[in-house]
């Protein structure tokens, strides 16, 4: 279920950076259903990317984050933003960032605030119990 939740909020926060930066697009190519589902596409190519690729990367620059004092997460959060773009486009679903630098950074910047404030809103944190 908390994979289920997370698609959404991850589908929700890069619905909102599209509608915020010009330089993200999504082709859904039809209606409103078509719409929804093409957004669900992207958060669940978001969510898995960040599930498998990031770890790697994560430990591959830590020495980056060192160095910069954690302000390398804005790097490594574009870059997944990017890589979800490739795959989307490699997958046939209509997502692209114009730009790695920019666009992406502030696409990223604007998924994790979102992503941050519904999960807050909707209570999916960890309990104690877990």
């Amino acid at each position: 279920m908390r994979f289920v939740v997370s698609v959404v909020v991850n589908a929700l926060a890069i619905w909102v950076a599209t509608w915020l930066l010009s330089g993200m697009s999504v082709d859904s190519g039809g209606g409103p259903g078509s719409q929804v589902l093409t957004y669900l596409a992207i958060g669940l190519i978001f969510g898995v990317v960040n599930a498998i690729i990031r770890p790697i990367v994560v430990v591959l620059s830590i020495p980056f984050y060192i160095l910069t004092l954690g302000l390398f997460t804005f790097i490594v959060n574009a870059l997944m933003l990017w890589l979800t773009s490739s795959v989307a486009g490699w997958v046939g679903v209509g997502f692209h960032v114009d730009d790695f630098f920019w666009t992406a950074v502030l696409g990223a910047l604007v998924v994790s605030i979102v992503s941050v404030v519904v999960n807050g809103v909707i209570g999916t944190g960890r309990s104690r119990e877990e």
